[in-house]
This record gives structure tokens, C-alpha cells and sequence, in this order.
């Protein structure tokens, strides 16, 4: 049994903004306020000057196993995962081999349940390989926890095929994940195509690899009824695409990986290969979308799009290098700027981390009512801390971050009633 004393606790879902106790008993919480009868604190944490708030479900999370444990594994990620606050990753499906077995899925959950950091949820893919073509055994891998299915960024090119796919989905209510890109068009793309990459003298993605497939998915998720999500989007045209189509009654959902949320095509201008993103960064006007969309829910959830890599992969030309950022352990300290920037509030931006994805997948997380699942972050919003190799828990040191002092620190992580991290420790 655990008691957090004097923390403020933030649980959007319920409209808890106070300072109180918070009781754990059997993995549950017991208690708000007033102790439970029969209650025996084993473990008490002294929350005070600090947030308690549900724990954060990552959307977006690729942890490299199977298949490319060089750059990380399951255990070191989620042990990162669980020092950021983290307690619940969604893996996308492309993994080596992809997850389109239930051989595959199985041994993802259970190298997490190994490591016991925190809770990892699989992305079943669409197709067989992720190849576009024969349609994956879906209802195997839902039985296997697959939270949801996507082709990610393998495109299916065929219509028809896509079509057939939600067709599909839709009649066992499978959620659908997005990632939408052109492949066509992104070509052999680096940068967002605009005045950098031109200035730079490198190949541009344009704002229509997106926007096109955007398109398209939306008249295909109308035409087959499905429950459907766009992940990562980055184009302010994308938003309103979606927007719009969630306003003429759509089943869809956003979410944008939080660095989108503060760097554009510009900050690549020295050739730093940390700011090589999938998508790209995007111009001004596109950030400038992104942040409008959070402020008026146009956007229902932010992720890391966590993408460790091995030192190697980030050390060559700006075109040769691997795309994509190690993200998990600066979700949370980039959310608190937001904030600090007046954009959002505290308790919008814990719901952007924790109910709002929950919401999305249709999981029980991202709520501390009595009988909850005890998910707990606690985290100081004004402890600073150095980002280096050292204090990067992930094996992925490729943050733009490396050298820079940011403000938000997490001191203890519960899952399921178990504390997995504790800075005290």
C-alpha cells in the first residue's frame, strides 16, 4: 500500500485540480483526500510542491525490437519510458520482422512484461509485410493485444486495397492509425520543401506528400465507417483537413509529435542531422497551425515519436543520415514550456499526455478516479536538469536537446501501483 501525501493532483477526466492524498491498494487507487478504512501506508511519498497526474500514454513509440536492438531494446526504453513518466508506449508495426504475426506481437509484450517499466501496446500491421497488398490476420492479433492496426508509412498505394482493409476493420470496430505520406512524392526528400532545403541544396519533401494522402484516407475512412486516427501529422493544411472532417460528425482523431510543436524546416540550417525528421520539419506557417490546433482541440494528443538511434546513424551528411529524434524523456519538460508559454494550461496539457490518447485507443488509463488502474506520474515542473549522454536514460542519444538545460523533472513513476522509478533512489 502506498500513500502520496500533499501532492497536487491534476486528473483532467475527472476534473480534479487540488492539493490531496492519494491512496494505492492492490495496483488500484483506494483512496482521494480521506484515507481508506483498514489502510496501512508500506510506502509514503512526500508530493508536496509537486503534480500528481495520470501516467503518460506515448502514442508513438518505436523501440527497436525485434530487429534493430543495435539502437535499443525494449528493456532500455521502457526503463527510459518509466524515468519520463511514461507508462504506457504504443509500438508501431515496423519492427523486423513486422508485426503481422502473433508470434511477433506476443514476444513485444512479453520483453515488456520482463522488463516491467512500462505497459507496451503493439500496432498490428495492415497488410502482411507491410506491403500493401494481402490483408493482415487482424482479428489473431487484436487477440494477441494488438491495440490497433497500421501500414505506418509503407503506403498502400491501392485504393481499392486500402479500401477493402478499413472495410474490414470497421465491421470488428478495429481502430485504424494513419501516418499519411505520399511515397511518390517524398521521393528521396530529407527537408521540408521550401527556401531551406533549396538554399541548402537539398532534396524537399512538400507539404503535398501529406496533405494528398490526408485527402484521400479521409474519403476512404467516410466511405468504410471506420474508427480511424492520423498520428505525426505536420502540415497546418493536414490539421484543417482533419478538423473539418471531425466537424461533419467523422469517427477521427490527431495527434503531433511534440517537437513539430517547436522547430521548423529553419532550425536544420548548419546541416544538424538531429533536426533530419519523419516528417520534417515544417515551415513557420505550418508551426504556427500546429500550435493554433492545440489550443482549440483541433489536435486530441501529443507524442515523442521516440526514434533512438546508434551514434553511427546520425554521423554523416545531412541526407545519409537516419531520421527521427529520441524523444521520450523530453516529452514532458517540452509540454511545461508550453504552458510556460501561456499556450495551454497545465491540466489541458496532462490531458493532451494522458486521457486524451487513452481516449483515442479506448483504453482504461489516463484517469485517477477510486478503482483506476494506479498509472501514476509525479514530476516537479520547476526542477531543472542538464540533457547529456549521461542523464538521457534511453539508448538513443540523438536529441537536439544534448547541451541544453531544460525544466520539468519526474521523481517518482508508479505502474499499476508498483513504483518503477524513483528519483530518490
Amino acid at each position: 500500500m502506498i500513500k502520496i501525501e500533499n501532492g497536487h493532483l491534476i486528473d483532467p477526466k475527472n476534473n480534479i485540480d487540488t492539493i490531496t492524498d492519494l491512496y494505492i491498494k492492490d495496483g488500484v487507487v483506494a483512496g482521494i483526500g480521506a484515507q481508506p478504512a483498514n489502510f496501512t501506508a508500506q510506502i509514503t511519498i512526500d508530493a508536496t510542491s509537486k503534480i500528481v497526474c495520470p501516467g503518460i500514454v506515448d502514442l508513438s513509440a518505436h523501440l527497436r525490437e525485434p530487429g534493430f536492438t543495435h539502437k535499443a531494446s525494449i528493456a532500455s526504453e521502457t526503463t527510459a519510458a518509466a524515468s519520463a513518466g511514461i507508462t504506457t508506449l504504443v509500438c508501431p508495426p515496423n519492427t523486423q520482422p513486422v508485426i503481422d504475426s502473433t508470434a511477433v506481437a506476443e514476444l513485444i509484450q512479453d520483453r515488456a512484461k520482463a522488463s516491467a517499466k512500462a505497459r507496451v501496446l503493439p500496432i498490428g500491421a495492415l497488410t502482411i509485410g507491410l506491403k500493401g497488398q494481402q490483408l493482415a490476420p487482424m482479428a489473431a492479433l487484436t487477440n494477441s493485444g494488438c491495440i490497433a492496426f497500421s501500414n505506418h508509412r509503407a503506403t498502400i498505394e491501392n485504393s481499392q486495397a486500402l479500401l477493402r482493409c478499413l472495410e474490414y476493420a470497421a465491421t470488428h470496430d478495429y481502430l485504424v492509425i494513419f501516418t499519411p505520406q505520399d511515397n511518390s512524392l517524398v521521393a528521396n526528400g530529407v527537408l521540408h520543401e521550401g527556401y531551406t532545403s533549396s538554399d541548402m541544396g537539398l532534396v524537399g519533401i512538400p507539404e503535398s506528400a501529406e496533405t494528398i494522402e490526408v485527402s484521400r484516407c479521409l474519403l476512404l475512412i467516410e466511405q468504410a465507417g471506420v474508427r480511424a486516427h492520423f498520428g505525426q501529422l505536420s502540415c497546418q493544411r493536414s490539421i484543417g483537413m482533419v478538423s473539418q472532417a471531425r466537424k461533419n460528425g467523422l469517427n477521427v482523431t490527431v495527434d503531433v509529435a511534440m517537437h513539430h510543436l517547436f522547430f521548423t524546416d529553419d532550425n536544420a540550417k548548419g546541416f544538424n542531422s538531429m533536426f533530419h525528421l519523419q516528417p520534417p520539419l515544417r515551415s513557420q506557417l505550418d508551426r504556427a497551425g500546429l500550435l493554433n490546433a492545440i489550443v482549440t482541440d483541433g489536435i486530441q494528443a501529443i507524442c515523442s515519436d521516440h526514434q533512438p538511434h546508434e551514434e553511427a546513424a546520425k554521423h554523416a551528411p545531412f541526407a545519409a543520415t537516419a531520421a527521427g529524434i529520441s524523444g521520450l524523456e523530453t516529452l514532458l519538460p517540452l509540454g511545461l514550456q508550453l504552458v510556460e508559454q501561456g499556450l495551454i494550461n497545465l491540466s489541458q496539457l496532462i490531458e493532451k499526455l494522458s486521457s486524451g490518447p487513452a481516449k483515442i485507443l479506448n483504453i482504461a488509463a489516463g484517469s485517477l478516479e477510486i478503482g483506476a488502474v494506479a498509472d501514476i506520474t509525479i514530476f516537479d515542473q520547476h526542477a531543472t536538469w542538464l540533457v547529456d549522454e549521461h542523464s538521457l536514460v534511453s539508448a538513443g542519444k540523438n536529441s537536439m536537446f544534448i547541451g541544453s538545460t531544460l525544466t520539468g523533472k519526474v521523481t517518482q513513476t508508479l505502474l499499476g501501483g508498483e513504483l518503477v522509478f524513483d528519483a530518490r533512489q
